[in-house]
């Protein structure tokens, strides 16, 4: 994660005293005053640290000391500095400016979006196939994921600056970009089907009300496609016109659906009337309760998973106010709080709709007036709950007719409400505003990840427009992806396509926090204290293994995308560097096995070649670079030592681009066999050090000086007399040392078939390293 930068100041609670108005050191503002090194308001609220910005480029509390902090005196023409007290540094951070209206507006975009169609026209349907008690099971298990995700979140927003790109930003700087930019494209594209989604259910029950007073355009269907499509393209207007606009209508939407929850609520206790009980719904009962609680599984897709797969879409709203973290005045507090909060305020409640709904109405229900128990009729041949309360809806249940009931009437909650309509307002807010917020989400995702040119084609739909940076190419790809979805015209089709995409993204998160926590990085201080690890790789399993359960060949393609992605960015290696924890594990993990060779001895069988190689400038002797990666290949150790007057790293970045796979070490030293001398003691990390050494021939005999000379062949006794070498080897290879640039060379084509020459040492104890070379380099 990026640490806070410069413009977003770190402000610290000050003693709030009567300071003097006149400030002798500082010019006076209005409401307070303003020094060249701190920032005081005018009522002592807050100091704000200049000089450390203007040095480090970041904010913090240690700055360093000057002098005229601690001098005395006024000099003519220089203002006296002012700095705080130590009462004023130590005090608790005050609450910045915007901290409710933030976690407010925080919670209820997250609560807006988890509210959405699935609330009104399925989980009615949903208790009806699973019964209460396994509906209770779906909900707390979808909010136990999303609840330990929510956790995750909170930690990972919480350990530096948040930036706009919500999701996709959160784990790409946790996990590096390799897993950040896949997951990065499936939310967003996640979260454009979730605009299908939820218009589809509003074109839904828009559909219904017409076809309930007579009126319609084509066929059901195709209705709930124009209606859809022209849905869709209002709210594409609404999103373009900025967040302001956006905003304010999430508000209204909310408001609308707290009037409709109330109304539901009072229609509960409400004694029904008739033609409500025709429609199957009774009050409070008992019986109704007991026979409702057990679960009734009908259709093709009447399943435990199944029924899951369709409810787990209304519980992914959770990271719609990550999603906006660049809008928020305080992503950092804003998150945490009104992510948690909207879970448990959705969890209760989806509780309290699905006990209430299973415990008024029954199943089945015919919906006509007439068919009422008779005093003739005999109740032992009456089928269903309603048999107890003298209505006989046998026939519609034997024939499998029945229009109403929780099973086969979406719209119960309607029915039971005390103002019907109010439940209609109610729908439509939940599922224009969902829809609104993954309107808006996706673009801004995707244009966080088109920002950072992980992958080729997509620098398109990253401009922005406007001050407020809206990215009005990723509205109309989010809109022409949602309309191509709303021609299913099919909410229980579509709702399990999202469900595995949302549930991969949960995944990542919690293993983003999971991986972050065991690499033990020094960069990983969230503030956030309420999490744990072990929960975060619990949340990370479940959410794979109930993938899978799902739908199987749904996951197969998911985890299929990721990897395409992953294997690219790992082959395309984007020039970028977050500080993710992928690269503190991979430290770790080269320090523990370095370690773990101390304690391994050497025997031939594992001998390798470790060459240091006096290379000098490593760019201007590529092919004797080129020649040694002959034979190391990755396998073994290679280090370019130069000797040299002044340091510089331009040399490792061209090994790198050249693919050598060697490490670089400049030392500065007045002469080449003292600079030898140093590499040959202090080259290597304990058994990782080299036992060979490289130098190329020297061929300006004639014209250099003597001295120089001399510290070419000076190099051989040295490298002898340090015992430490096991395998005392000089490899004096026909390669020009003088300093010209060779920019490609015999070593990097491909030879074919050719033999290698192997000189016998006949009085050296035999073919030393020679052959072990040859094998390498064949």
């Amino acid at each position: 994660m990026e640490l806070q930068g410069a413009n977003d100041g770190i402000r610290l609670a000050a003693y709030r005293a009567n300071l003097p108005a006149p400030v002798a050191n500082g010019k006076a503002t209005s409401g307070g005053f303003e020094s060249d090194y701190y920032t005081c308001d005018g009522d002592g609220s807050s100091v704000a640290s200049r000089v450390s910005v203007d040095l480090t480029g970041y904010e913090t509390l240690d700055a360093p000391p000057r002098y005229d902090f601690y001098a005395n005196t006024e000099v003519w023409g220089r203002r006296r500095q002012f700095r705080p007290s130590l009462f004023q540094l130590h005090a608790g951070p005050e609450r910045p400016a915007g901290f409710t209206q933030c976690c407010i507006c925080s919670q209820i975009r997250c609560m807006l979006n988890i509210w959405g169609v699935i609330l009104y026209l399925r989980l009615p349907w949903i208790t009806a196939q699973a019964g209460i008690g396994m509906t209770w099971v779906i909900i707390l298990l979808s909010s136990t994921i999303t609840g330990i995700t929510g956790l995750s979140t909170s930690a990972i927003a919480t350990n530096g600056k948040v930036k706009g790109g919500g999701t996709y930003f959160l784990i790409s700087r946790s996990l590096g970009p390799e897993l950040g930019g896949s997951i990065g494209l499936i939310f967003a594209f996640a979260n454009a089907v979730a605009v299908a989604m939820h218009t589809v259910g509003f074109a839904e029950t828009v559909t219904d009300l017409m076809r309930e007073n007579g009126a319609v355009m084509v066929d059901r269907t195709n209705d709930i496609r124009i209606i859809g499509i022209i849905t869709v393209t209002c709210l594409l207007g609404i999103s373009m016109a900025g967040m302001a606009w956006e905003s304010k209508a999430q508000v209204l939407f909310f408001i609308v659906i707290m009037v409709s929850f109330a109304s539901y609520i009072v229609g509960t206790i409400i004694p029904a009337s008739p033609e409500k009980q025709s429609k199957g719904f009774f009050s409070y009962k008992a019986n109704i309760f007991a026979a409702n609680f057990v679960p009734d599984y009908r259709g093709p897709g009447g399943s435990f998973f199944g029924m899951f797969s369709i409810f787990f879409p209304s519980a992914t709203g959770i990271l719609a106010g990550a999603n906006i973290s660049g809008d928020l005045k305080n992503p950092a507090v804003a998150i945490p709080r009104g992510t948690l909060l909207a879970i448990f305020w959705t969890t209760v409640s989806y509780l309290i709709i699905s006990a209430t709904i299973g415990s008024c109405v029954v199943r089945d229900a015919s919906g006509v007036l007439n068919d009422t128990l008779s005093p003739s009729s005999a109740v032992e041949d009456c089928v269903g709950t309603a048999c107890q309360y003298g209505w006989d809806f046998t026939g519609c249940i034997n024939n499998k007719t029945c229009v109403y009931g929780i099973h086969n009437y979406y719209q119960s909650m309607s029915l039971v409400s005390a103002f019907g309509p109010l439940i209609t307002a109610g729908i439509f807010g939940a599922t224009l505003s969902s829809a609104l917020a993954c309107l808006v989400s996706a673009p801004k995702v995707f244009q966080c990840l088109c920002k950072d040119q992980l992958y080729p084609l997509i620098g398109f739909f990253g401009k922005s427009y406007g001050k407020n940076n809206e990215p009005i190419r990723g509205y109309l790809l989010t809109y022409i992806i949602a309309a191509c979805f709303i021609l299913i015209a099919e909410l229980n089709t579509i709702a399990p396509i999202i469900s595995n995409f949302f549930l991969c993204s949960y995944a990542l998160i919690n293993f983003s926090c999971f991986h972050a926590s065991i690499t033990n990085s020094p960069g990983w201080r969230p503030s956030f204290r309420f999490y744990s690890k072990w929960l975060s790789l619990l949340g990370a399993i479940c959410s794979v293994v109930i993938m899978f359960l799902l739908t199987w060949w749904a996951a197969l393609i998911a985890f299929g995308v990721v990897f395409i992605l992953l294997a690219y960015t790992l082959y395309k290696k984007p020039d970028v560097n977050w500080g993710s924890s992928v690269q503190a594990s991979s430290y770790n993990m080269a320090l523990s096995r370095c370690a773990g060779l101390n304690s391994v001895e050497d025997h031939v069988k594992n001998y390798r070649p470790q060459c240091l190689v006096l290379t000098g400038p490593p760019s201007s002797r590529p092919a004797l670079v080129d020649l040694v990666s002959c034979f190391t290949k990755d396998l073994s150790l290679m280090l370019c030592g130069n000797v040299l007057t002044a340091m510089s790293d331009s040399h490792l970045n061209w090994l790198n681009k050249r693919k050598a796979g060697s490490f670089y070490r400049g030392v500065v030293a007045a002469d080449l066999q003292s600079g030898v001398n140093v590499l040959l003691q202090g080259a290597g990390l304990g058994r990782v050090k080299p036992n060979v050494l490289i130098m190329g021939f020297k061929k300006d005999w004639r014209s250099d000086t003597p001295q120089a000379a001399h510290n070419y062949i000076g190099v051989i006794p040295s490298m002898v007399s340090f015992k430490f070498y096991k395998t005392r080897c000089l490899f004096a290879a026909s390669v020009s040392i003088e300093p010209e640039p060779q920019h490609s060379t015999q070593f990097q084509k491909k030879q074919g078939k050719k033999t290698i020459d192997v000189y016998w040492l006949s009085d050296d104890g035999g073919p030393s390293t020679s052959p072990l070379v040859a094998c390498f380099m064949s």
